[in-house]
């Protein structure tokens, strides 16, 4: 099963942003050992297993040391030892006590990239860029982020207390009660002029379904067919890879959906939309974005936006573009290797950049998180950098705007309890739009 994430670590059900596939070890265990640095690295376990000045278990430094050489290589990789890598499943199970947040790490602090619809830190107000500095009181100042997760996890019911620095506000305690993290990932609603709009919080197990029964519903209430959708993709951190491909393919006709490469050519694959799988042909689509929407959401968007099916507004997309896979060690927890990049179907990388809109909207300065500029991949530390297009010299491919044209396509996101609101200006730039899209195709008609 392949999974997206474009965060770290996941903190809700069946969201999180990696491109996780699961293999079996065997390619690993076939791998001949350097010898020599596997002596000196157990030579130093053995001295300070015996020597450090309180006791220290020699399962405790091998798993520290395996996490200390995963984590160096990029944001994504990791080691899970056995504990964790049963609390993963649970995660792509989709359901456990959490609080229903994403999280990564900036400068060793963790930080909200975002909260997901209707789970606890969402209604308690958390935002997109809110830096965790304390959990019960304890400093999280280079605290690992498995171990965070640990602290902020617990059985439903129970409560934890945490410490939020925002933007320059003085420092705030944020309790929260744990509960089961089961999310409806899509809502939808029939806006004034017959136009649909579909709301996709995480690309989980239920949304591929979701998506399709939200498009018949819309259609139904407005008589036979909708005018035009507009697909929210804002604060979605992403999910599972084979959901974002079901949703751009019910919006288009065949053709590539996103395609992954890696270092070994077993590593490529392309998935493609069905060929008459357009479930609203000819009907006008505007896809709203932000600089929290992530890895699933921006195939989904990139998707759309190179094959010419839809209008992307708002700002840009957070730039995660990397997969992920996920490799089990027999009784000894699993490997979280980054593996491969994957690339929208003209052949660009989403990695480091994210997707540009083709119109930008900023939101207003009274919408906007008060935490100011939001992290994005390429502030990770060790993100990597953009490849450049997929077997393609500079400057072919998809047209689109650049980061340099469009300046204000980094602001700051809007309040997640704006979303979909009567208030949200982003929202109603795209109905406004498409109102003007039928226009015109009502006057060229005549």
């Amino acid at each position: 099963m392949i999974r997206l994430r474009s965060l770290v670590v996941s903190l809700i059900a069946a969201a999180g942003i990696v491109a996780v596939t699961l293999i079996a070890a065997t390619a690993m265990q076939r791998a001949e050992p350097a010898a020599p640095d596997i002596a000196l690295l157990a030579g130093v376990i053995e001295f300070v297993h015996r020597a450090y000045v309180h006791p220290i278990g020699s399962d405790e430094l091998t798993k520290d040391a395996l996490k200390g050489m995963l984590t160096r290589l990029d944001p994504h990789s990791d080691y899970m030892d056995a504990q964790e890598f049963k609390q993963s499943q649970a995660d792509m199970s989709g359901s456990f006590g959490g609080l229903g947040v994403e999280i990564s790490e900036q400068n060793e602090i963790p930080k909200v990239i975002s909260p997901v619809d209707g789970t606890p830190a969402a209604r308690a107000g958390l935002e997109p860029g809110d830096r965790i500095i304390l959990i019960n009181h304890s400093s999280t100042q280079g605290v690992s982020l498995s171990e965070v997760v640990n602290l902020l996890r617990g059985s439903p019911g129970t409560t934890v207390t945490i410490t939020v620095l925002r933007g320059k506000e003085r420092p705030f305690d944020v309790t929260l009660t744990r509960e089961i993290i089961k999310v409806k990932s899509v809502k939808s609603e029939l806006e004034p002029e017959r136009i649909g709009y579909i709301r996709i919080s995480q690309f989980g197990g239920d949304t591929a379904k979701g998506f399709k029964k939200a498009i018949t519903d819309l259609n139904y209430n407005a008589s036979g067919r909708i005018e035009g959708l507009v697909l929210d993709l804002r604060d979605d951190p992403g999910g599972f890879l084979t959901a974002a491909v079901d949703v751009a393919g019910d919006l288009l006709d065949g053709g590539s959906v996103v395609s992954i490469h890696g270092r070994q050519a077993s590593d490529d694959k392309t998935f493609k939309a069905p060929a008459h799988g357009d479930m609203l042909s000819g009907v006008p689509v505007v896809v709203l974005i932000n600089g929290a929407s992530a890895s699933a959401s921006e195939i989904v968007a990139g998707a759309l936006q190179d094959r010419h099916r839809a209008t992307i507004m708002g700002t840009q997309s957070f730039g995660k573009g990397s997969v992920q896979t996920i490799i089990p060690l027999k009784g000894n927890g699993a490997l979280r290797l980054t593996t491969a990049l994957y690339y929208t179907p003209s052949g660009n990388s989403i990695q480091d950049k994210g997707i540009t809109p083709d119109i930008v909207v900023d939101v207003p300065k009274d919408q906007q998180i008060a935490g100011g500029a939001l992290l994005r991949e390429n502030t990770l530390h060790d993100a990597f950098a953009n490849p450049g297009p997929l077997n393609q010299t500079p400057g072919k491919g998809a047209t689109h705007p650049t980061v340099t044209q469009v300046k204000s396509a980094y602001s700051a996101p809007i309040k997640a309890d704006l979303i979909g609101k009567a208030d949200d200006a982003q929202l109603k730039a795209a109905l406004q739009y498409l109102d003007q899209t039928a226009d015109k195709e009502a006057a060229g008609s005549h």
